[in-house]
């Protein structure tokens, strides 16, 4: 599902990535572990087409990804990629229904039928009596839920995680964990995680550790 090869990026003389070789099965959860620094981040950014690298090739579900136009790659982030990151970036004017379907709605999916996909994925994930509410009426955990939804609203092939789990309480970042899993099983959804959380990592499929730019 995900192929990413010789990859490179720098920032200035810094050089964070250095030759990373990565890949990732259909319905596979892989977490990346490291230290702050490390490259996580930026690798997560580079396979999810947010940050282009210097040198190498990331194919997603077959697709050269940065092979594409800017336009191309803009419409294929929206249908088969799907991101959740530490915090929510939620729309504070809008309902948890509605933050949920803005993706649909710029895939072109109809008022109505981007509704029932964001009343369905936000009922599957346990907030259908929080379809009206505005985030700051959510808990931490409820933003972070529906801050899921969005991501799986088009259906994605891919969901990247980075540090999901980072602003939550224990039992809040336990739930939270589950769910990851639980959205493999019920939507067959490769999930690339970022965390520093090892108990997390430890659940995964596959764990690998980056150090100083390198996987371990």
């Amino acid at each position: 599902m995900i192929s990413a090869l010789h990859i490179n990026k720098s920032f200035g003389t810094l050089q964070v990535l250095k030759d990373i070789c990565f890949t990732a099965s259909g319905a596979e959860v892989v977490s990346i572990v490291g230290a702050s620094g490390a490259g996580k981040s930026t690798l997560l950014q580079i396979l999810g087409s947010l940050s282009k690298p210097d040198s190498g090739r990331v194919e997603i579900d077959g697709v050269d990804i940065y092979s594409l136009s800017s336009a191309e790659l803009a419409r294929f982030r929206n249908r088969k990629i799907g991101f959740v990151f530490q915090f929510n970036n939620l729309l504070p004017e809008f309902t948890a229904q509605e933050n949920v379907m803005i993706p649909a709605l710029i895939a072109g999916r109809s008022r109505r039928e981007a509704a029932e996909a964001a009343s369905a994925l936000l009922s599957e994930l346990g907030l259908s009596e929080r379809l009206s509410h505005k985030p700051s009426e959510l808990s931490g955990g409820e933003q972070q839920r529906v801050a899921v939804a969005r991501a799986l609203v088009n259906n994605p092939a891919v969901l990247f995680a980075d540090e999901p789990s980072g602003n939550l309480d224990s039992k809040t970042k336990g739930e939270l964990h589950r769910l990851f899993f639980d959205l493999r099983d019920r939507h067959g959804v490769t999930i690339v995680i970022v965390t520093h959380d090892r108990d997390l990592a430890a659940l995964s499929d596959r764990v690998l550790e980056m150090r100083d730019g390198q996987f371990l």
